[in-house]
């Protein structure tokens, strides 16, 4: 792949892609196939109402919808089901056979395929959901521009769903599905404005419709800020999410750059200025250079719905406003290969690795976000990372099987951290394995890694139980009523409280290498416990927890948060102890991380190493590469410039790792 680069600003490069095709013969077979999509979608006949309409309602009743869950059969086929229970008196969900969320990404997956390929069916099929998801949106009164969530399967919509949303009616306020129809008008504008310009036009309607709400809920509080645990954090996110505000970024900038007005180009800087403050920490602690998902908790990171770099890459390049991608790189460079060396893409990360399935919503999040930023910037670095994450579909996960199926289109609804797979195949698992389906055809050198899909060793975080440990002089194990704090979770369900001159003990494993240290504890403001940590009596730091700022819009008062020792386990070391003092102290876990970790996956003959690095001066470091021939390669510095490239011959590969950087080994 060739670039063109033009610096911009400060010095960062904004890039359009010069993609050069092989021959059509040389092209492996397509990954994306629309089958299992196109069975989960429908069609409606509905009429008009004071609030709802759509395109052409009175020339053609019939809508297009999606359900949203898919369940097996015994004999393999898959039944189509709604959500909440089901009343067969009625033939009615307690939530809805369809809903809006699903049909707006859909509606994208359709779009894209469209672009990429021509195919006119992909083309019908967005129209149709494009039609029917202008139906859900409220277009006229005090709730205008918001969108239902449910529709019963007679296309009846279903306002106050149960269990009940929020907010409830779905119509009354800001959402995600509000979020998610932004996402699609703006791709639906973009791709249909030379198609047909009347549908387009109405797209538009609809999506200043969409914009203007969001104006007049969301961003009228644009440049007001909020105390978080005493944090600043910006009040003008969507549901206070960067996660949901990044999916309507996503349709700005898609719609901006095709000629958008001017309320939707303001929404879009504004949105993606909130997002990018949500940026935080480093190669060395908490949360690792990521953004933050959630503008309430200082502790939270999901990766379903992870997209916060892919929004900030595609805004700065659209506004030409270099600063934005900056906190994408950082989450792209330093963030993506800590996630990946320390277990992948979990939906929970509460600090500790609460939640460990994994499902396509969050590993489709990372891999667009990281292929995205690489558009942006050029740096091949982060395709790299890209291919590395895909390859979770092909086998590389906690089951070692495919989750993605190219014959029948089909994505699992999740695997999790024991391994077990969840066979269902429903709406959201579906879009976004083909989300990334699309995203591989359209870059083959990036599909050719996705498919090394087994992972051969992960060497990184580990997380040490604070009731694991040997407990002294009144310490006890605390088990409260529920896990979670408001914000953030406590692991394995319990806690240890640490009064004044008690102690815990860990015996560890041994390394041949330096680990950070980062104990999992209650900062509470005003608390006076302080805990000291040592090992062989070498004094490795202290944790004041009581350094936490006022609790502000928080939650809940205090944080659980990760905090890194000044000190470093030393090689060799297995004991850890930590010794209260001043007042009474929670600990929750302590995570060890290697100075450098490693995670090796393979597949169709070849091998790829990802190291990271979390020290602070360069490392050289030997690993074993499986495989003949010479292995390459490529360092890379924490913004993802490729720093040196070269080969190497023999089963073991001696590679430099720069300080919070990544280096990538390929037989």
């Amino acid at each position: 792949m060739k670039r063109r680069s033009v610096l911009l600003g400060s010095g960062l490069a904004l890039t359009a892609p010069l993609l050069t095709s092989a021959p059509a013969e040389a092209r492996p077979a397509r990954l994306t196939n629309l089958a299992h999509l196109d069975f989960l979608r429908d069609a409606v006949t509905v009429h008009a109402l004071d609030s709802h309409t759509t395109y052409r309602l009175d020339r053609s009743p019939d809508l297009g919808v999606l359900w949203t869950y898919a369940e097996p059969n015994p004999d393999g086929t898959y039944r189509r089901i709604g959500g909440g229970a089901y009343d067969p008196a009625t033939d009615t969900y307690g939530q809805g056979a369809f809903n809006s969320d699903d049909i707006a990404r859909a509606t994208v997956v359709y779009l894209r395929h469209w672009r990429q390929t021509g195919a006119a069916s992909s083309k019908a099929a967005s129209c149709a959901l494009l039609r029917g998801l202008a139906y859900f949106q409220t277009a006229t009164g005090p709730n205008a521009g918001n969108v239902i969530l449910w529709m019963q399967r007679d296309g009846t919509l279903n306002p106050s769903a149960d269990p009940p949303d929020a907010p409830d009616p779905s119509d009354s306020g800001p959402s995600y599905w509000l979020a998610r129809t932004v996402w699609a008008l703006g791709e639906g504008y973009a791709a249909w404005r030379t198609a047909d310009r009347e549908f387009a036009q109405f797209l538009r309607q609809r999506l200043d419709l969409a914009v203007a709400a969001l104006d007049r809920q969301v961003l009228r509080r644009y440049g007001s800020w909020q105390t978080v645990d005493g944090r600043r954090t910006p009040a003008w996110l969507i549901v206070d999410g960067a996660d949901a505000t990044a999916e309507a970024v996503l349709g700005l900038a898609a719609y901006v750059e095709a000629g958008g007005g001017d309320l939707a180009r303001r929404a879009l800087r504004q949105f993606a200025e909130g997002i990018a403050a949500l940026s935080d920490g480093g190669s060395r602690s908490w949360p690792f250079g990521a953004v933050r998902p959630w503008a309430l908790s200082l502790s939270d990171w999901h990766a379903w719905a992870s997209q916060m770099p892919a929004a900030l890459a595609r805004a700065s390049k659209v506004l030409g406003d270099p600063r934005l991608a900056g906190p994408a790189v950082t989450d792209a460079a330093t963030f993506t290969p800590w996630l990946l060396t320390s277990g992948g893409p979990d939906n929970g990360r509460l600090p500790a690795r609460i939640d460990r399935s994994q499902i396509a919503y969050g590993v489709d999040s990372r891999l667009q976000s990281l292929l995205a930023v690489a558009a942006t910037t050029g740096r091949d670095g982060f395709q790299r990372l890209a291919g590395i994450m895909a390859a979770w579909y092909f086998g590389a996960n906690a089951a070692g099987v495919a989750a993605y199926d190219p014959a029948t289109g089909r994505t699992v609804d999740g695997i999790g951290g024991d391994g077990t797979v969840n066979r269902n195949a429903g709406a959201e698992s579906t879009i976004h394995g083909l989300l990334s389906m699309l995203a591989l055809d359209a870059d083959p050198q990036v599909a050719a890694l996705a498919r090394r899909g087994r992972i051969v060793e992960r060497v990184g975080s580990t997380t040490v139980e604070a009731e694991q440990g040997t407990l002294a002089g009144g310490a006890t194990v605390v088990t409260p009523p529920s896990a979670w704090t408001g914000e953030s979770q406590y692991s394995n369900g319990s806690y240890v409280q640490l009064p004044t001159g008690s102690s815990a003990r860990f015996r560890l494993p041994a390394v041949n290498q330096p680990q950070l240290v980062l104990p999992i504890v209650d900062l509470r403001p005003g608390s006076p416990a302080v805990t000291r940590w040592s090992s062989a009596n070498q004094m490795l730091g202290t944790v004041q927890h009581g350094r936490i700022g006022p609790q502000g819009t928080s939650p809940a008062p205090g944080a659980l948060l990760p905090v890194t020792l000044d000190g470093e386990l030393p090689v060799g070391h297995t004991d850890l102890v930590a010794t209260a003092s001043g007042g009474d102290a929670v600990l929750d876990a302590v995570v060890l991380e290697p100075l450098v970790s490693r995670y090796v996956i393979d597949g169709a003959g070849h091998t790829t190493v990802l190291l990271r690095s979390a020290a602070r001066t360069a490392q050289t470091v030997t690993v074993a590469v499986a495989g003949s021939g010479s292995a390459v390669v490529e360092t890379y510095d924490d913004t993802g410039v490729q720093c040196r490239r070269g080969t190497a011959s023999g089963s073991s590969v001696r590679a430099v790792v720069l300080p919070g950087g990544f280096t990538v080994v390929e037989r």
